[in-house]
């Protein structure tokens, strides 16, 4: 049995799958999260969400990319959100790796290189500031003032806001 198998029989199992009681795709936080697609980070968990509140955004990394952004647009001007988390992680794949590394292998695997960026950093906070200014300075998001920057760690649980205008964070426990 296939993954996307067992799945589909979770699926048919369950006693309520999914929520079909909220009714809008509006957020009701009015608040979206940006996060990496690793496994490791349940991102529910992380905050106490509740299904309905928040969009959830991942990627490889938790970067803002141009993707991002456009998710992010449709998310403030078409579904009335106004807040913005961006939270990356310790532990993070994007860190063991360089930009020229792995598109050298695809280029070698397939004969081409790719156009887009993979967004690869070294320093997980210095990414978060990154992202964070990208969200704050692009024209296409609406809502700037509410957009904040946390890294995430996989060992303790503990989030650290990262202060995008300055060098310094603050840990929050788990």
């Amino acid at each position: 049995m296939t993954a996307i198998d067992e799945l589909l029989r979770r699926n048919v199992d369950s006693p309520r799958p999914g929520t079909p009681t909220i009714i809008t795709p509006v957020p009701s936080l009015h608040l979206t999260i940006v996060t990496c697609m690793d496994a490791r980070i349940k991102v529910f968990d992380v905050f106490g969400l509740k299904h309905g509140e928040a969009h959830i955004l991942r990627n490889a990394g938790g970067v803002v990319t141009d993707d991002i952004i456009r998710s992010l647009s449709i998310s403030q001007r078409k579904l009335r959100t106004r807040e913005v988390i961006v939270m990356q992680h310790t532990q993070c794949g994007l860190a063991t790796f360089t930009e020229d590394e792995f598109k050298d292998e695809l280029e070698n695997d397939t004969g081409l290189r790719p156009t887009w960026s993979l967004e690869t950093f070294r320093d997980v906070e210095a990414s978060v500031r990154t992202s964070v200014a990208r969200v704050r300075h692009t024209p296409f998001i609406l809502h700037t003032d509410q957009v904040r920057g946390f890294v995430y760690d996989v060992c303790n649980g503990s989030l650290t806001e990262v202060d995008a205008g300055r060098a310094e964070s603050r840990t929050r426990s788990a």
